[in-house]
């Protein structure tokens, strides 16, 4: 699912009207009966509704679903924030609609002064002041408007996007003065800004309606942003032929665990095998090596030289993929065989962890990395990386977006929603998992994942895609099992090969 701006939803909106074609007024009817539905089927007729419209579009179709509600004989009052006299022209048409129904219990147009309504528990507030055109934070009688619904005891439901929040880039806006919708009922997809954890509380609960727009003008309009779906990934999966033997399956490395840390490298080599790879090979400290052997014997155990850290680099010339970072830890001489072993490495290679403070600490040898190589940040990972702090996600997701040109690599952006960031600047969040996943060692599972399907022949984009889709699918049918407090790492192992059957069907 393509996540477009704000001016390109304007584009597709014009798109539609031109080439359906459709009139702009019938199009927002449509838009418009698609909300009245979806707040119809949550609250009854004895619910009052306070209808708040801005000047633009997202207000002409707040004043559309006020006369829908009230032909459906809801309690329904409506008021107009028509302070410069420069209503939309669609605004226009269903504020004259709107004054025409006699089922209407109130339509107050506010031009000046606002004496606001009281509004109490068990009401319903529509917020349909300013939708995913505005370019600016709320000020003034809108943001004392927006402040005073927030603090009322009523639910409110926001047309296509709460009001004073951006589409993409909310830097720079004023936090109290956006509406804190209970739902919100976006319109034909998601906005960028949804994608973000910070903005969660302003969303509530949501709902994409398909309101019609042009599925030829969705395909033709490009979009840096998107979201994974299932058949995106269950056309990548690869399956292997009745006369397959391991060889054919593909060999991997996994670097990981200091002594203290051998969990990481358990879970990462586990993940790894059930990943589908015929060979897992876990390079490790020496005084890992009884936790690895009988933790996981299906891998083979390859010692380093020092019992408490890796320090020196492993010939990879038998082996299809590299994972590297997983409880590596930091110390220096383990720093040297890194970078020495990224240097000598001709395969596809994961860096994760603690590799990837190590480079946050040796920022220069970013420049060195080969092009393709695959890092799984999570934010204050990232941060470090960068060596910045970012004000928000959508700051950190731009710098990503860069780095990833820069550098000619895949980077995924870990979170709730998260982001690969591909070198030639698009991004693709993902669409499956949930919050029991975070606790210690997700990222080791995901880390094996992903470097197991490298070593089974997935190129990088597509084992980054398939990797965090699975991980996320393993960590929701453990979560139905076990429940998201309960959660663990070994949780989404023992669900990978479910997730596989899932996409298998």
């Amino acid at each position: 699912m393509k996540i477009f701006t704000g001016a390109q939803v304007k584009e597709l909106d014009k798109y539609t009207i031109e080439h359906e074609p459709i009139k702009s007024e019938d199009l927002m009817e449509r838009a418009a009966d698609a909300l009245t539905r979806a707040i119809t089927a949550s609250w009854g007729t004895d619910t009052a509704v306070v209808v708040f419209a801005g000047p633009g579009n997202n207000g002409g179709d707040a004043l559309a679903v006020a006369r829908m509600l009230a032909e459906k004989d809801y309690r329904t009052t409506a008021y107009l924030f028509n302070i410069g006299n420069t209503l939309s022209e669609d605004c226009t048409i269903n504020k004259k609609r709107l004054q025409d129904c006699k089922k209407l219990r109130k339509f107050i147009e506010v031009t000046n002064e606002f004496d606001p309504p009281r509004l109490e528990k068990g009401m319903l507030v529509i917020d349909g002041l300013f939708g995913s055109g505005l370019n600016k934070p709320l000020a003034g009688g809108f943001a004392s408007l927006v402040k005073y619904i927030n603090q009322s005891p009523a639910q409110v439901v926001s047309i296509d996007i709460p009001s004073g929040l951006m589409s993409e880039d909310n830097t720079y806006s004023v936090r109290a003065n956006i509406i804190k919708a209970d739902m919100t009922l976006t319109l034909q997809q998601k906005k960028l800004s949804f994608m973000f954890p910070e903005n969660q509380n302003f969303i509530g609960k949501l709902q994409i309606l398909d309101i019609g727009l042009s599925k030829d003008g969705i395909e033709s309009i490009p979009a840096t942003y998107s979201v994974v779906e299932e058949k995106d990934i269950k056309a990548r999966i690869l399956h292997r032929n009745s006369f397959a033997h391991k060889g054919d399956m593909g060999s991997a490395l996994l670097i990981a665990g200091s002594y203290g840390m051998a969990g990481a490298a358990v879970l990462a080599a586990k993940a790894c095998l059930r990943s589908g790879t015929g060979k897992v090979t876990v390079g490790t400290p020496k005084r890992n090596n009884d936790i690895l052997q009988i933790s996981v014997p299906e891998a083979i155990v390859h010692h380093d030289k020092d019992d408490k850290y890796f320090t020196e680099p492993i010939d990879v010339e038998e082996f299809d993929a590299l994972g590297i970072g997983p409880g590596l830890g930091q110390n220096e001489n383990t720093a040297i065989a890194l970078i020495t072993q990224i240097r000598k490495t001709q395969v596809p290679i994961v860096l994760d962890a603690d590799a990837l403070n190590i480079l946050a600490s040796h920022r220069a040898w970013l420049q060195q990395l080969p092009k393709g190589i695959i890092m799984t940040p999570h934010p204050k990972e990232f941060e470090r990386l960068a060596g910045n702090h970012y004000v928000d996600s959508y700051e950190r997701l731009c710098k990503a977006q860069s780095m990833a040109q820069q550098l000619h690599a895949y980077i995924i952006l870990k979170g709730h929603h998260s982001a690969l960031c591909l070198p030639d600047g698009t991004v693709i969040f993902n669409s499956t998992g949930n919050a029991g996943m975070a606790t210690a060692g997700s990222g080791d599972v995901l880390t094996g994942i992903i470097t197991g399907l490298l070593a089974r022949g997935y190129k990088q984009a597509e084992a980054c895609l398939t990797g965090m889709y699975l991980h996320g699918i393993a960590g929701d049918i453990a979560a139905k099992e076990k429940g998201m407090e309960s959660l663990t790492a070994g949780d989404l192992i023992e669900k990978i090969p479910q997730a596989f059957a899932f996409l298998d069907k």
